[in-house]
């Protein structure tokens, strides 16, 4: 394969949908590629022009637009259009124009729709026969984690090569020019088949060896070798390589087995890069795995409070990656547990151990597995029930309090409602526990409840699981006998209503610091939250996060078939239009937030959201219809 084409392959390789796509698959399709240049202002596709091509940007930027002339979208480097002409009848019905000089690479119809047969994420990626939401949902399921994302994705630059002949000298000099950290050392073809290949000019070259940074040390300058020593001299055995199609855990690996920090990366037997070790750990420096291991190293609470920015980047991290947003919680939910039981273990060893059992308890969103990076604390204590306040509580006081202050310090600010262990009203025997439970589900009020219902979202972190476990099976066999109950809760989650009232615009917040913008968990996963619990609660569903909870529900046929499915679209699509925008600010290094503008939304996006919209004011109006106030006769014989 010659220069041209590989760079066609490595650039394409490195966006969706093509970026999964098998080595063969990406080879066939550089191939058939046919390139055009199109100034700043001039048209690409025209109305009803006849199409059979897909259209990719391998740089510049395009508008499309509507049949009408009004603008429809904005397309950049790496993105694709002209897909909706191919899957239908091969005429545009969106112009495109080139915002700025734009290269366009014009991929067949044929090789098109060999993609969509063979390859299932491409498909979904341009499908749409599904509706809208659950395609746009389904497009962001892709895990590519160390185990499946290819290694060529770690491939940046094409490798520094020299001939064996090249002079020691010479080889630095191209090193430093380059600002690499190894070069590959080429010579005429020999007894390896598998490192032979031609260049552009149909020249045969066989990767012979690789010489790093170190091996300029080890094996030139500490051995005062002269300048001019070829380097083919210098290099040591075969090289090991890995295929692009490889995975970064298996690249991992082979480096780890061999004892080596640099691994060239070749296409068949054509060399286009070099990973380094670094590459991998840059890579998986950012996972929630390598995060959770650091946690619990840190010898104290300060060393704790420095890894705090790594949340940050672990979850965009996890976002560029494809994770979805059941991932991403349950991945921001394991840190959040992780550095509260490391602050805990770190309390014992101050404090000494605790004078009576205990389990701490999360609450919210921690216990439903669906944290974000903008989250405050909201826990509690659960003691033994031979707690004695005069005796014990000085000790569990100062727990809570090392706790919550090296949460507050970790990214985890102090909850303003004082939902937290500091607070003695959550800090109680598990008789007491269950003494509240009962009150709130046996006699509800909307007031009561909007203050505690955060409490039916509970899970264990740390201590006696079996404390909260009682706990959890008592809402469960007590809240599906209480209509009382399940009405006030329903009341209550139908104060925040979705933002319907817009058609080329949205309802927006108006409170002063975010103004013309939409409160996403405000208005959106939050209510969508609440009515899921109220279901779950009704059906006797001891799961806490919300789509196990939707599992739940569809056993017992509570909601109509299809229903449960239409509000696990929109709470995955909700949710990740928030975790978005949450990242584009930490790239903007600004405090992320729940705010988006509708004026920063994309068309696509938008149509998105207001479908989402409208199944969460569907489920809320059934909601209420679902869990009506029983009458005085019903309430007695409850």
């Amino acid at each position: 394969m010659d220069v041209e084409l590989l760079e066609i392959r490595q650039h394409m390789g490195r966006f969706p949908p093509f970026d999964a796509i098998s080595d063969d698959l990406l080879d066939e399709l550089a191939g058939s590629v046919e390139v055009a240049y199109f100034k700043a202002g001039s048209d690409i596709l025209l109305l009803d022009q006849e199409l059979h091509e897909l259209c990719y940007i391998r740089s510049g930027a395009v508008e499309v637009y509507r049949r009408n002339g009004e603008l429809y979208n904005r397309r950049g480097e790496g993105d694709i259009f002209g897909q909706f002409s191919l899957l239908r009848n091969h005429r545009v019905r969106y112009p495109v124009r080139a915002m700025e000089d734009t290269l366009i690479y014009f991929i067949p119809e044929a090789i098109f729709h060999r993609l969509c047969e063979e390859d299932e994420l491409f498909a979904d990626f341009v499908e749409l026969l599904r509706p809208r939401l659950e395609s746009a949902v389904e497009q962001q399921k892709k895990n590519n984690d160390m185990m499946i994302t290819r290694v060529r994705k770690l491939v940046t630059r094409y490798p520094v090569m020299v001939e064996a002949a090249t002079t020691v000298q010479e080889a630095a000099r191209q090193i430093t020019d380059y600002g690499a950290s190894a070069i590959l050392v080429l010579d005429a073809p020999g007894d390896n088949p598998r490192y032979t290949f031609r260049d552009s000019e149909e020249r045969a070259w066989q990767v012979c060896g690789i010489l790093t940074d170190s091996d300029f040390r080890k094996r030139v300058v500490a051995e005062g070798l002269p300048p001019d020593t070829p380097v083919g001299e210098v290099i040591g055995d075969r090289p090991i390589a890995i295929q692009s199609d490889e995975s970064v855990y298996e690249a991992m690996l082979t480096m780890l087995r061999n004892n080596i920090h640099h691994l060239p990366v070749m296409h068949r037997r054509h060399p286009v890069g070099i990973v380094h070790l670094s590459d991998i750990i840059r890579y998986e420096t950012h996972s929630s795995l390598y995060l959770v291991n650091n946690i619990y190293s840190q010898p104290s609470a300060a060393g704790l409070a420095r890894l705090a920015p790594d949340v940050g980047a672990t979850f965009v991290r996890m976002v560029e990656d494809g994770a979805d947003s059941r991932m991403i919680g349950s991945a921001l939910s394991t840190i959040g547990r992780s550095f509260t039981r490391r602050l805990l273990e770190l309390a014992e060893e101050e404090l000494g151990p605790p004078p009576v059992p205990y389990c701490f308890m999360a609450l919210g969103s921690m216990a439903r597995n669906e944290q974000s990076v903008v989250t405050d604390q909201d826990n509690a204590l659960v003691l033994a029930d031979d707690f004695d306040p005069e005796r014990h509580d000085a000790y569990f006081l100062a727990l809570a309090r090392r706790v919550s202050d090296g949460l507050d310090a970790c990214g985890y600010p102090y909850c303003s409602g004082d939902i937290m262990a500091t607070n003695p009203q959550w800090r109680q025997p598990l008789s007491v526990w269950k003494g509240y439970f009962r009150d709130w589900i046996r006699d509800p009020t909307p007031e009561r409840l909007l203050h505690s219902s955060i409490f039916f979202d509970l899970d264990p972190v740390y201590g006696e699981n079996v404390f909260v476990e009682q706990l959890q099976d008592l809402v469960a066999e007590l809240a599906p006998k209480s209509p009382l109950f399940l009405a006030a809760m329903a009341r209550n989650a139908l104060n925040r209503t979705p933002p319907l009232g817009f058609f080329r615009t949205f309802v927006m917040e108006k409170d002063g610091k975010h103004n013309n913008s939409i409160n996403l968990k405000r208005r959106g996963t939050a209510p969508l939250t609440d009515l899921i619990r109220i279901h779950a609660l009704a059906c006797g569903s001891r799961a806490q996060n919300s789509f196990s909870r939707l599992d739940d529900i569809d056993r017992t046929q509570l909601l109509a078939p299809g229903v449960s499915d239409k509000l696990r679209y929109a709470l995955e699509f909700l949710s990740m239009s928030r975790i978005r925008h949450q990242v584009i600010d930490l790239q903007h290094e600004r405090a992320p937030d729940n705010n988006i503008e509708p004026g920063n939304v994309a068309d696509d996006e938008r149509h998105n959201l207001k479908d989402a919209f409208q199944v969460l004011s569907n489920a809320q109006k059934f909601l209420k219809f679902r869990y009506p106030i029983p009458s005085t006769a019903d309430r007695r014989r409850h």
